[in-house]
């Protein structure tokens, strides 16, 4: 919300427009739906990525378990398009490499 000099509000959140073309009403259907689903994607790779660093940090014996199960996630959000394939492997080495020093800090 923004404030004119007078003091009055106006509402800088555009409206959705309602589309009245068939084609413009499926795109926006299959949008909302693919939205969706990558937002439950990136979730579930924030919730495994956490799982897997807490185990490592307390040295729990399934930190490599956890870690195969994540980078699994992480390869099908690719085959999803959810991520890009550059992204993914950066992810994947970057985690993998927090998980080995931290598995060599508890050694």
């Amino acid at each position: 919300m923004m404030r004119w000099p007078e003091g009055r509000v106006w509402n800088t959140e555009v409206e959705a427009a309602v589309a009245n073309i068939k084609s413009q009403i499926k795109r926006n259907r299959q949008t909302e739906k693919r939205n969706a689903r990558n937002r439950a994607i990136r979730a579930e790779l924030r919730t495994r990525t956490k799982s897997v660093l807490e185990a490592a940090e307390n040295g729990a014996d399934d930190t490599e378990e956890k870690l195969r199960l994540a980078i699994k996630r992480i390869d099908m959000a690719v085959t999803k398009g959810t991520m890009h394939k550059n992204t993914a492997a950066r992810t994947k080495s970057r985690l993998t490499k927090r998980v080995r020093s931290m598995a060599d800090a508890n050694s």
